[in-house]
């Protein structure tokens, strides 16, 4: 969520808080693999939103601005949009490893790129044009897709990476005097109604759910969450800590400088997975990631 510089007097802060922010969020996500073999994407997304809204109050109590937006019918859309990406990153989390559902969603650079020239009618320069190609062999070492053996669950990434673009071309072009109390309770409050509405369908009309982890999406509700209740406020806690310290870094910084810091989630997620859970990463991977790293930013600093 990229929002306006207020004082870009601090850069260096910025950038602390924008690597802290995104440490947390490279921990904190290696852990959906853990919740999700007891309960469902729904819960989840349910249960998570109960949590935040009231750190979101809290925030906006101490200065982070009005939880009422100025533009309703565009902050809608844009939750809804932010809330479709979400669905299906965190259903990638289930069915992949961090850093290939981390590869799928950090694709959002390039989709805003093509939305911007195709869509908006934009020039966008030869610079960020050689970004695109590079990103895309990036996200293509990285996946890895067979011809052979095509898997559509490696799209499962790529679409929230093309809903999140959707969701920051909205936020730049009409919600950028937003506060950033309303931007996040918005987004929250979708979260949290969309999986209120995927438990009430699955209340009337009931999926098997496969055992564990493969079963997240169609699963409804389970009570107790005993198992699940830990990971689920450790995503709950560390997501507004971390939203926190990205909107600082945001409010310190100048957007395009700090944005470059944002792709560090790219080496702490899967640096974390491979310590903590022994998933390692192929040097094609590594080399993926590298590359997707080095598009973003030349598409962060072109875009300035």
């Amino acid at each position: 969520m990229k929002m306006q510089a207020e004082s870009p007097s601090a850069p260096i802060a910025a950038a602390f808080l924008m690597v802290a922010a995104m440490s947390i969020i490279g921990v904190i996500d290696n852990y959906v693999i853990r919740l999700a073999e007891t309960i469902g994407l729904w819960q989840f997304h349910f249960t998570r939103a109960a949590m935040m809204l009231p750190l979101v109050l809290f925030m906006s109590i101490f200065g982070l601005g009005t939880m009422r937006p100025r533009r309703m019918n565009w902050v809608i859309l844009r939750s809804l949009l932010l809330t479709v990406a979400m669905l299906f990153y965190f259903s990638a989390l289930s069915l992949m490893s961090i850093a290939q559902a981390l590869a799928g969603l950090f694709t959002s650079p390039i989709f805003v790129l093509l939305i911007t020239a195709f869509g908006l009618r934009q020039r966008i320069g030869p610079w960020r044009i050689i970004a695109v190609v590079i990103g895309f062999v990036g996200i293509l070492f990285v996946l890895q897709p067979d011809p052979a053996t095509f898997d559509a669950t490696i799209l499962v990434p790529v679409a929230g990476g093309f809903f999140y673009a959707l969701g920051a071309v909205v936020t730049r072009a009409k919600c950028a005097q937003e506060s950033t109390a309303a931007l996040l309770g918005a987004m929250v409050t979708a979260l949290g109604l969309t999986g209120l509405a995927g438990l009430g369908w699955l209340a009337l009309f009931p999926a098997t759910a496969a055992e564990g982890a493969a079963g997240f999406v169609t699963r409804g509700w389970i009570w107790p969450m005993t198992d699940a209740l830990p990971w689920v406020v450790m995503q709950a806690v560390g997501s507004s800590t971390a939203v926190f310290m990205l909107i600082k870094a945001y409010q310190l910084g100048e957007p395009s400088y700090v944005s470059v810091f944002e792709f560090s989630v790219m080496i702490f997620g899967p640096l974390f997975a491979w310590v903590v859970f022994g998933v390692g990463l192929g040097p094609w991977q590594i080399l993926g990631i590298g590359l997707i790293v080095v598009a973003g930013v030349i598409i962060a600093l072109r875009s300035a």
